[in-house]
């Protein structure tokens, strides 16, 4: 593995590194992968792209959403800090000839400055020591004018307070769990995805199909995801060792700061996605 700069945490990668490889996505409908790339990218300016566009995906993982987009582009390159990730990503767009992979942290991508039409990082930054030089790291790859996609977490910046308490506490055993063995933590998330993330999200669709909202109620945003994804979340919303959340102007705050223009957020879930030009 190359040599690691100060924005990196290794244990993190390594937990993602192990978490890819026990849900390698193949477990997904191909009417899920379609819903949920829907959902991250429904803001992306693809029409924008010219032909043959090259770009890259900052922190790859398990290759979910590269899947997608490289049979869209010119050339796609996979960066991924883990190379146990970066193995199953190879495995899954192995039918993919217009795909290059790198393992490398996000501020030691192997990539001119100033080349890439297009970038993405979805539910990475918010795992790096420092969100804001990752974010620049990836813009400054970028082209005049090109796109840049982010998904970071957010901080239930719309949500009620009650809901930011909950939060709180369940933070206090993702502190606890993330720092368990790697076993002890999948006993512990499956039995959360059986437990807590199933029992809300079938509820919270019960609920809609009454003709409620479910906006506020917990975990709804996983009402219309199969198990498979509630698995593969549990493991990691509480087995990641570094997270950061974000309030959308903050968000707004870190992009322009990376050099990013013409910043537009979803107003759907997942919060927050956002995509920018580089200015």
């Amino acid at each position: 593995m190359p040599s690691s700069p100060e924005n990196v945490d290794r244990a993190t990668v390594k937990d993602f590194g192990r978490e890819w490889q026990r849900f390698d996505q193949r477990g997904l409908s191909q009417e899920e992968m379609l819903r949920t790339f829907q959902e991250y990218f429904s803001i992306f300016p693809w029409d924008s792209l010219p032909r043959g566009a090259a770009g890259f995906d900052a922190g790859c993982g398990s290759g979910r959403w590269a899947v997608l987009v490289a049979p869209q582009v010119g050339h796609l390159h996979c960066i991924d800090a883990s190379a146990d990730a970066l193995g199953v990503a190879r495995k899954n767009l192995a039918d993919l000839r217009n795909v290059s992979f790198h393992e490398a942290p996000l501020d030691a991508m192997p990539l001119p400055d100033s080349s890439m039409d297009f970038g993405y990082s979805l539910g990475v930054l918010h795992h790096l020591p420092d969100p804001a030089a990752g974010l620049t790291a990836c813009v400054r790859k970028l082209k005049s004018g090109a796109p840049m996609l982010v998904y970071i977490y957010y901080a239930f910046d719309n949500k009620p307070i009650w809901f930011r308490l909950m939060w709180q506490g369940s933070d206090f055993l993702r502190r606890a769990v993330s720092k368990a063995p790697f076993r002890l933590k999948l006993v512990i998330t499956e039995l959360s995805a059986a437990l807590v993330y199933w029992p809300l999200a079938r509820a919270a669709e019960f609920l809609e199909r009454l003709g409620l909202n479910v906006f506020k109620w917990p975990l709804s945003a996983y009402r219309w995801h199969s198990y498979y994804t509630m698995r593969t979340d549990a493991l990691d919303r509480f087995g990641t060792r570094l997270e950061h959340r974000m309030t959308q102007a903050q968000i707004q705050t870190m992009m322009e700061n990376a050099g990013l223009c013409d910043i537009l957020f979803s107003d759907a879930v997942p919060f927050w996605c956002a995509v920018g030009r580089k200015a």
